[in-house]
């Protein structure tokens, strides 16, 4: 049989169902008015896709029904409305496209007349089921309860599945059962489960419906509460609080308008939110942040140079440079108020006094004092802070410093900046760089405030150990002032001027209950402390103060007096042990001098010969730089043995062992390539090397003498050894400004820029019991 074939979307026609559709397709109004010249007979099959407005055969399933047009209405928009009754079942066995329409050879499909025992209790089942879920379900139509008084088995199942809110494809599956018992369970497991998601959407819709209840109940207690609030003459706490928020807005002059209008902003959207939901707290803090922030705040800052100085000096010995810049800076601001402030870097071993001079800086500049570490940081988040979106954001460090000194112009001290780290949450140290460049600090934006902070005004001073831990972009935006670590003169006098006097005072002593004399202060300085600052020489001298307060607290002295022979009483033996200079002239042994986290010291580099094939030896726990210095050295000697007086092939005959004691300390660096060198030559050519002499400097392949740095330190290190001759390079001559003019009084320095001119001074005639080999 074939028949006009018109596909279907999103809807199905099932036998004995009279349905209403509507016709728009050019192919299937052609299938329409065919039919309508026949037996009014069309073939109905669904399109698998219903987003295809051209279906082809692959495109449609295999199962469709035939009906009959009942009735055909024209629409004025070109379609036809029609009424179908479905008459049969049928198989698709072939399509064809005949241009203006579809066409299809089918197979009518018999329905089983027999109903048995099984097909009945289904039925009863079926008819169940449906009844429970047109109870549950909204969407059923009136009419589909006729299905309850049905007896064929197969139209209980086509009305039923005719009248279910479920897909095409499960539509179809009971389409495509022919057999009536397969088709009674199919609708059967559809009623099921459909049931299942009407009871699931009905707790959902209760719950639902339970929560707006209770949200609009709170919401006309809350409207009760505040009429009753009214009548009371009560304020409500809420415009009470937002009353206030508003006072605080108005009382901030000279804002800019964008600030302004942002606080007014939220200030709005507070006056709106119920005051117990969390984005009501979490724009209260906001807003608390923003007014608490002093956006036009200054401090009035000194400008009378000879104030600041004499604070300068009353804090700190010495930092000459130091001192000299912030007063330079000062000075230029009086002159000029545009002038943007200095981003200083302190660098030097711990203890020498950073952190307590940039408290100086701010009392001699008037400035609020906030003191920010940096040590361990690793979050960006720490220095921009966090977005609001995010549980318990907060600004970052620099937004809450702002805040605590209260004022726009305070002094940072950004502590260990050398201490930063890096991980998978950002790199701090790239999110200072816009904080500390005065030409972009201006328009600082926190990532939790969202609005431009104005940071020019700020005067931040970082503080590090080290320089080279510091990232190269951070460090070009700063001004870097070398602190090195002090003498011991300068130890004696930060001792009597400042730690002894804090220290007495704060173990609740007087002058006339305890007395330290000079010399017993340059003796706990130099055998009982090591280092570069005076951190430790405070806490040898808090430590005698406790000793001496218990002392005068159990009675057993009225006064206590600290002299040189008592001092172990309080301190203990010595527990520093300096290395003192050779009392005798020795061979191969020279005096380097060297720099330490401490400061400077002297090591003796000791050279010995001995038969072997030209091997060269190097212990110590030196490092490779050092030991490519002792090797430069060793090639120089063998370009030049004539000219230094060793004898022909000693590089194949001698072996050379070069030690520098204190086996256990790692050592490196370049600066003690001529000490090296000159033990070697002092070996080989049995000269003795004067003991009242040091030397530091680079050795190059020609001889040539480099520079190196921490003069100050060793030439210091030298004269507490009792060293009166040392040898530096001729370009470190402008290092020795630093130096005390007492201590260069009494040494003699000879800055020289080859080995050539060192060996004549530092060595002596060979003596006639040292032969030049071994």
């Amino acid at each position: 049989m074939q028949l006009p074939l018109l596909p279907l979307r999103g809807v199905l026609v099932f036998p004995s169902m009279v349905v209403p559709l509507e016709i728009g397709r050019k192919k299937s109004l052609h299938a329409l008015e065919q039919a309508m010249l026949g037996d009014r007979s069309l073939l109905f099959v669904a399109q698998k896709d219903t987003r295809q407005d051209a279906p082809e055969p692959d495109d449609l399933y295999q199962v469709g029904v035939i009906a009959e047009v009942k009735q055909v209405l024209k629409m004025p928009t070109g379609g036809s409305k029609v009424v179908v009754e479905g008459r049969a079942r049928c198989r698709v066995l072939a399509i064809h496209d005949q241009g203006d329409m579809l066409s299809a050879e089918v197979e009518e499909v018999a329905e089983q007349p027999d109903v048995t025992d099984e097909v009945e209790a289904l039925m009863h089942a079926a008819v169940d089921l449906f009844e429970v879920y047109i109870k549950n379900s909204r969407k059923m139509p009136g009419e589909a309860s006729v299905a309850m008084n049905i007896d064929d088995p197969s139209r209980l199942a086509d009305t039923i599945a005719t009248n279910l809110d479920i897909r095409t494809q499960d539509k179809q599956d009971v389409l495509e059962a022919f057999d009536v018992h397969d088709r009674l369970t199919r609708v059967s497991d559809i009623l099921s489960r459909q049931i299942e998601l009407l009871e699931i959407e009905k707790r959902i819709s209760g719950r639902v419906r339970r929560q707006m209840e209770r949200t609009q109940k709170e919401y006309y207690l809350r409207e009760q509460l505040k009429a009753i609030q009214r009548e009371l003459g009560e304020a409500d706490e809420t415009e009470g609080e937002v009353a206030e928020l508003r006072d605080r807005l108005a009382a901030m002059e000279d804002l800019a308008e964008p600030i302004h209008d942002k606080i007014e902003r939220e200030i709005n959207r507070l006056a709106k939110m119920s005051p117990m939901s969390a984005e009501a707290v979490v724009v209260r803090t906001y807003l608390d942040w923003l007014l608490d922030l002093p956006w036009t705040i200054r401090s009035d800052a000194h400008m009378s140079l000879a104030e600041a100085e004499d604070i300068l000096e009353a804090d700190h010995f010495g930092l000459k440079r130091v001192k000299e810049r912030i007063l330079e800076y000062l000075a230029v601001q009086s002159l000029s108020s545009n002038l943007k402030s200095p981003i200083l870097c302190l660098v030097g071993p711990p203890g020498v006094g950073k952190t307590s001079l940039a408290r100086s800086i701010a009392r001699a500049t008037g400035r609020r004092f906030v003191r920010i570490s940096l040590g361990g940081v690793r979050d960006e988040a720490e220095i921009r802070g966090h977005r609001r979106t995010y549980i318990g954001a907060m600004p970052g460090r620099i937004i809450q410093g702002i805040r605590q000194a209260g004022t726009k112009n305070p002094l940072f001290l950004l502590d260990e900046v050398d201490k930063m780290a890096t991980d998978f949450r950002g790199d701090p140290s790239a999110a200072l760089l816009e904080v500390l460049d005065p030409e972009q600090n201006h328009h600082f934006s926190d990532h939790y405030v969202e609005l431009p902070f104005d940071l020019s005004d700020v005067m931040f001073i970082t503080t590090a150990n080290v320089l080279h831990l510091i990232p190269r972009p951070l460090l070009d935006r700063m001004e870097t002032i070398t602190i090195p670590g002090y003498t011991e003169e300068e130890k004696l006098n930060i001792a009597e001027r400042y730690l002894w006097p804090r220290q007495v005072e704060q173990h609740g002593l007087t002058d006339s209950q305890i007395h330290i004399g000079r010399p017993v202060l340059t003796r706990v300085i130099a055998q009982y402390t090591r280092e570069a600052g005076v951190r430790h020489l405070e806490r040898e001298l808090g430590t005698i103060c406790r000793k001496a307060a218990r002392e005068i607290v159990e009675g057993k002295k009225s006064r206590v007096r600290v002299t040189m022979q008592n001092l172990s009483r309080y301190l203990g033996h010595p527990r520093v042990r300096h290395w003192a200079a050779e009392q005798n002239p020795e061979v191969g042994v020279v005096t380097g001098l060297a720099v330490t986290e401490v400061g400077g010291d002297i090591m003796a580099i000791e050279v010995t010969t001995m038969p072997g094939k030209g091997q060269l030896t190097l212990t110590g726990q030196l490092g490779d730089v050092m030991q490519e210095s002792a090797r430069a050295g060793y090639s120089y000697i063998r370009s030049h043995r004539e000219h230094l007086g060793i004898s022909e092939g000693f590089d194949e005959s001698t072996d050379l062992h070069i030690h520098v004691p204190e086996g256990a300390i790692p050592k490196d660096g370049p600066s003690a390539g001529i000490a090296m060198a000159t033990a070697m030559i002092s070996a080989l050519s049995g000269q003795r090397v004067r003991a009242d002499i040091a030397m530091t400097g680079e050795i190059t392949l020609r001889g040539r003498v480099l520079p190196v740095g921490g003069i100050k330190e060793k030439i210091l290190a030298a004269h507490r050894a009792g060293i009166t001759e040392i040898f530096i390079p001729e370009k470190n001559q402008q290092d020795l400004e630093e130096l005390p003019a007492n201590i260069r009084r009494q040494l003699t320095i000879h800055a020289v820029s080859h080995l050539d001119e060192v060996l004549p001074l530092a060595l002596e005639s060979a003596s006639s019991e040292t032969p030049s080999e071994s």
